[in-house]
C-alpha cells in the first residue's frame, strides 16, 4: 500500500476547501494543513495537534490573518455540501443556535454577552462567549451533508436608545432586522441562495426560537419549505383582521381534532437518560395565520395558510415528560403517511444537537485560549467542517453500507486490516464503509457486540485518532513506502 510520508487521513480538507480563495496560494495550502493537524489530533490543544513549534506558529499566524474570512472558508465548504445534496431530491436544512462559554479565558479580547444569571448572594454573574447558528443539511435518512450556512458572532452590545425602544415596546417597534432573531430569517435567505437553481427540495427545519411571522412570510416569499415547532398559542382562522367574535387558540383547536392514529418514534438518548421509543396520538389540520397586531407593517402583511401536524404522547414511562410537538409547515399534509413523515422528518433535528455535542465535548473547543474573538470565530469554522467530518464517517456506513472505505480512509484501510486480523495478505477488495467503521470504533473502545448497535461520533473520533497514531507508526517504521 502506498502510504503517505506524513501522519495524514485523505479528503478531509484539500477536498472540502478546495474552491476556497483566499487571495493567496500560500494561505490556502497552510488551511489545509492546519485542518489536516486538527483532524489528526481532534481534542488536542492547538501546539500538541501541530506537533512542533514552527507548525504551531504558522497557525497562530494564519488564524490572526484577517485576510483570512471565516464567510468564504463556509461558502467553500457549502459548494461542496451542494454538491452532496444533488444526489438526493429532498434534504433537511436544520437551523440551530450553539453558545460557546469561554468567560474563564480572562485575556480574550471582544467577546460578547451570552448569559446573565444571579448567585446565591444575589451578585449578577455574566457569561461571555460567542454565538453559532448553523444550518446543517441532511438527507431524510440522517445523513449529515454538510452545512449551508454559518453565522458566528460576538453578541454586540445594544445601544441605550435601542434598549430603552425594546423596554418600552416589549421589542415590538425595533424592526425584525435589527432584532437577534433575524438571524433565523437571514440563514434561510442564505441556505436558499447556496443551492442556487438546483432542483433540491429544501425543508428548512427549526425549533420553537423561529416561531415568528416574518419566517414564516420569508419562506412564503421565497417559495421554499419549512417544518417549524410551535412555541406561541396564538390565535388561528380569523375571519377577518378586526373580528370580535370568539378567538381560536392553536392548542384547544388541535385537541379538538380527531385522532388520525398512532406513530411510534424513537427518541434518543439525552441527559443521562437513556433512548426510548415513545408512542404519539397524532392529529393534523390546516389553518390560517395572521400577522400579529403589534406588527410594525400590520396593515399591509397577508394572511398564511399552513398545516399542522400535532403529535403528544398519552402514555409516557414514570418521571418522564410526555412528548408534545405542535409543527407547523407550508407542505400540504392531506393524509396520515404525509402527516406522520413530517414528523419523522422533525425527529432528526437532534442531529445537529450532536454536530454541537462533538464539537463541544469530543473537540473541546471552549477550551482553545486565543487572544480575539475574531480568531475564535476563524478556528471555530475550520473545526465545524472537521466536526461535521467526523458525523458523516460515523453515519456513511449505516447509510451506505457497501460502499468502499477508501472514500474515507484511503488505502490505509490495510494498516487497520492489518491491525485486526493479524495479516499481511490483504483481500484484492477494500473493506465496504461498514466493516471499517466498526473497526474504527474498536481502536476508540467500541465493544461490537451484537447488543451493542451502532457506533456512535465520540467513539469515532476517538478511534480516527487512534488510527492517525497507527498510520504514523506505520510510517516511521517503513518509511511511508508500502503495506504487505
Amino acid at each position: 500500500m502506498k502510504s503517505n510520508s506524513k501522519k495524514q487521513l485523505p479528503n478531509c480538507a484539500s477536498d472540502e476547501f478546495e474552491y476556497v480563495c483566499l487571495g493567496d496560494k500560500r494561505l490556502k495550502s497552510r488551511l489545509v494543513k492546519l485542518t489536516n493537524h486538527f483532524f489528526e489530533s481532534p481534542e488536542m490543544p492547538i501546539n500538541q495537534a501541530c506537533h512542533n513549534w514552527a507548525e504551531t506558529k504558522a497557525a497562530y499566524r494564519f488564524l490572526k490573518n484577517e485576510k483570512v474570512n471565516e464567510i468564504e472558508l463556509i461558502e467553500a465548504h457549502s459548494e461542496k455540501t451542494v454538491e452532496r445534496a444533488k444526489q438526493y431530491s429532498t434534504i433537511i436544512a436544520i437551523q440551530d443556535t450553539c453558545y460557546f462559554n469561554y468567560t474563564n479565558h480572562k485575556k480574550t479580547e471582544g467577546l460578547g454577552l451570552i448569559s446573565v444569571s444571579k448567585e446565591k448572594n444575589n451578585k449578577r454573574f455574566d457569561t461571555n462567549g460567542l454565538i453559532m447558528h448553523t444550518s446543517f443539511a441532511i438527507t431524510t435518512e440522517g445523513l449529515p451533508l454538510g452545512m449551508l450556512d454559518q453565522q458566528i458572532i460576538a453578541r454586540p452590545t445594544l445601544s441605550a436608545e435601542l434598549k430603552e425602544l425594546k423596554k418600552r415596546s416589549h421589542g415590538n417597534a425595533v424592526p425584525i432586522e435589527d432584532k437577534e432573531s433575524y438571524r433565523w430569517i437571514e440563514t434561510l435567505q442564505n441556505s436558499k441562495n447556496r443551492l442556487g437553481n438546483s432542483k433540491i427540495h429544501m425543508i428548512t427545519e427549526c425549533d420553537r426560537e423561529a416561531d415568528i411571522y416574518d419566517f414564516f412570510l420569508r419562506a412564503y416569499k421565497l417559495e421554499t419549505s419549512i417544518l417549524v415547532r410551535a412555541k406561541s398559542d396564538r390565535i388561528i382562522n380569523k375571519t377577518s383582521r378586526r373580528s370580535r367574535g370568539p378567538q381560536i387558540h392553536l392548542w384547544k383547536h388541535m385537541n379538538s381534532q380527531p385522532s388520525q392514529g398512532e406513530i411510534a418514534i424513537k427518541i434518543p438518548s439525552r441527559g443521562g437518560k437513556p433512548s426510548r421509543t415513545a408512542l404519539l396520538n397524532l392529529r393534523f389540520d390546516k389553518i390560517i395565520f395572521s400577522p400579529p397586531r403589534n406588527h410594525l407593517n400590520y396593515e399591509e402583511l397577508c394572511n398564511l395558510k399552513l398545516n399542522v401536524v400535532y403529535v403528544l404522547e398519552k402514555h409516557p414511562p414514570k418521571g418522564e415528560e410526555p412528548l408534545e410537538w405542535m409543527l407547523l409547515t407550508d407542505i400540504d399534509v392531506n393524509n396520515f403517511e404525509e402527516a406522520e413523515e413530517k414528523v419523522k422528518w422533525y425527529s432528526l433535528r437532534y442531529r445537529i444537537e450532536t454536530f454541537h455535542k462533538i464539537l463541544k465535548s469530543g473537540l473541546k473547543v471552549e477550551d482553545c485560549r486565543l487572544e480575539t474573538a475574531d480568531r475564535l470565530i476563524r478556528y471555530l469554522t475550520v473545526m465545524s467542517v472537521i466536526a461535521w467530518k467526523i458525523f458523516w464517517i460515523t453515519l456513511i456506513g449505516r447509510s451506505n453500507p457497501k460502499l468502499s472505505c477508501t472514500k474515507f480512509i484511503g488505502e490505509d484501510w490495510k494498516i487497520l486490516y492489518a491491525k485486526f486480523y493479524h495479516t499481511m495478505n490483504f483481500p484484492k477488495k477494500p473493506l465496504d464503509a461498514k466493516e471499517a467503521i466498526h473497526l474504527i470504533a474498536r481502536l476508540g473502545g467500541f465493544l461490537d457486540r451484537k447488543s451493542d448497535g451502532e457506533p456512535g461520533a465520540i467513539t469515532m473520533w476517538r478511534g480516527l485518532r487512534r488510527l492517525c497514531d497507527l498510520i504514523e507508526g506505520w510510517n516511521i517504521a517503513t518509511g511511508g513506502d508500502s503495506c504487505g
